[in-house]
């Protein structure tokens, strides 16, 4: 079981932490990632970011793609469409392939957006999508307070 977080006590800047719990993903009915070892961001009125090291992926299942941005704090993004079965979702999950000093820990990580997903779960907690995808953000039932981006809550 997870413990009651409230956003609102997430840090700003934000920040990396090692997740205690297993983080699994699944698309089209296939595993995808599957992890003891993730990371999550972590940021003031935003839902945690979840990570997922390489070793723990089907690599195979991510097809790089053009798209990049920049984040001034977390530096260079790239972006991977999701494919298995010849079903695709674009721009589907993303990594900082050299992340600023602070952000080391998640150099290669991927995240998936929870929407690109047919089930995403932080240890027995199902993910809920989060609406329009704000930061890839994974809202779990255990979070309170206002989140940024979500219906109904901020």
């Amino acid at each position: 079981m997870l413990p009651v977080e409230n956003v609102s006590d997430y840090p700003s800047p934000p920040e990396v932490q090692s997740v205690p719990h297993r983080l699994t993903a699944r698309f089209k009915g296939v595993p995808i990632a599957d992890t003891d070892a993730g990371q999550r961001l972590i940021e003031t009125g935003r839902a945690p970011t979840y990570f997922f090291p390489p070793a723990d992926i089907v690599m195979s299942a991510l097809v790089s793609i053009a798209h990049e941005t920049t984040c001034p704090v977390k530096g260079r993004a790239i972006y991977y469409d999701l494919v298995i079965n010849g079903r695709r979702a674009r721009a589907a999950a993303w990594s900082f392939p050299a992340p600023t000093a602070r952000y080391e820990a998640l150099r290669n990580h991927i995240a998936f957006f929870a929407t690109a997903l047919d089930a995403a779960h932080v240890g027995e907690l199902k993910v809920i999508p989060q609406p329009g995808d704000l930061h890839g953000g994974w809202v779990t039932p255990n979070l309170t307070g206002r989140i940024k981006g979500v219906l109904g809550r901020g």
